[in-house]
């Protein structure tokens, strides 16, 4: 897979996880890139449990990319993107 292709993919699950409402909670670099971790609590009558999902970036851009949805969740803690 090309360098623009694992961009392109990595950005879409992130895409994905911020449209559903999880937002970044966690990142933790390593050698072989970022492990990104995601919380979505849902609020329903009598449940008040979180949802987590993990996400590992290898590619730079889209790590660059997650650092956007970062300062937008920063900036707007009630709506990301």
């Amino acid at each position: 897979m090309s360098a623009y292709e694992e961009y392109i993919s990595e950005k879409e699950k992130l895409d994905f996880l911020v449209e559903r409402g999880y937002r970044i909670v966690k990142v933790t670099e390593t050698l072989d890139g970022s492990i990104v971790e995601f919380e979505l609590r849902e609020k329903m009558p009598g449940n008040n449990r979180d949802k987590k999902e993990v996400l590992q970036l290898s590619n730079a851009d889209a790590r660059k990319y997650c650092s956007s949805i970062i300062i937008e969740q920063q900036r707007n803690p009630t709506h990301a993107k």
